[in-house]
């Protein structure tokens, strides 16, 4: 009988590429992992792992193993999901991965509520950029994810996912008080080709947005610096290195010396959406987070 939770290891050691990557994202030790992989090749009789320099890749056993046991292991969470409904308790461990601005501004907020009411659950959070969410929640990795979604940029979403729109945010464009661009009601691509940017690294979806906000200006942004946190981007605009295309949601009170200027054509807006694994669609622990996320979006948060 093939060992489930050690099935589970080598999936995870396939999807991270190594046995160390497979132990953090599991919570395991190195060892650990090891050590059901090592079970999992007595009880098949077939080595599942090959040596590569001073690490390890699947052996063409080990891919089948865990292509052909992918549909087992959705079967049985869903089994288990239905189980815990028909009993009407949310209880166990929900592994929550999402973005930064949505876990400031959307999950911390209603958090602590779900937990208060349902004592026996427990959340564990994960900030991650939005496709890392997707892979970590169709590998099973973790059970829920919110992500987000800017204009025409795509973000693919496998079938064996379940999309469920959250909310719509909007980003506004950031500039120092006593900028030229203060004191107008909204601003477009146009009035902002010369202007010296606050961003997030190239790759990064808010990086590909504000570029294809350019789209027909024959020009890219200049990017003047490059930070990951919104935060540090209003406090460099506020400095008055440059200014900043930061989201309404999770952004922090933006206080004395800068001001907040609405954008058009195109207007800067990204669909926030959570994502699960069908099989966890009876999971009670997933309906009642989603549920709150999908009431606070409507309600602004």
């Amino acid at each position: 009988m093939i060992d489930l939770p050690a099935l589970v290891s080598l999936r995870a050691v396939a999807t991270h590429g190594s046995v160390v990557g497979a132990a953090e994202a599991l919570g395991f030790t190195p060892s650990a992992v090891s050590q059901q992989v090592k079970r999992l090749e007595r009880q098949t009789g077939v080595p599942l792992l090959e040596r590569v320099g001073r690490g390890v890749v699947l052996s063409q056993h080990g891919r089948h193993l865990v292509e052909a046991g992918a549909g087992l292991l959705a079967g049985l969470e869903e089994l288990e999901a239905g189980l815990h409904r028909q009993a009407g308790t949310v209880a166990g461990h929900l592994r929550i991965a999402t973005f930064s601005t949505a876990l400031r501004g959307l999950i911390a907020p209603v958090l602590r509520g779900i937990l208060d009411e349902h004592p026996d659950l427990r959340v564990s959070l994960s900030e991650r950029e939005p496709w890392e969410t997707v892979a970590l929640v169709a590998s099973g990795q973790s059970d829920l994810g919110v992500v987000h979604r800017w204009g025409d940029v795509p973000i693919e979403v496998p079938e064996h996912l379940v999309a469920t729109v959250v909310t719509h945010d909007v980003a506004d464009v950031v500039v120092p008080v006593g900028h030229p661009l203060a004191e107008r009601r909204e601003v477009s691509p146009p009035d902002l080709v010369d202007e010296g940017w606050i961003a997030t690294p190239e790759g990064t979806i808010c990086r590909q947005w504000l570029n294809r906000m350019y789209d027909g200006t024959g020009r890219l942004p200049r990017i003047a610096h490059r930070s990951m946190e919104f935060d540090s981007h209003l406090a460099m605009v506020r400095a008055g290195l440059g200014i900043a295309l930061v989201p309404r949601l999770g952004r922090a009170p933006l206080g004395d010396g800068i001001v907040a200027v609405p954008a058009h054509s195109p207007v800067p807006t990204r669909e926030v959406i959570a994502v699960h694994r069908r099989s966890m669609s009876d999971s009670p622990p997933v309906g009642a987070v989603l549920a709150a996320l999908v009431t606070a979006g409507a309600s602004g948060a």
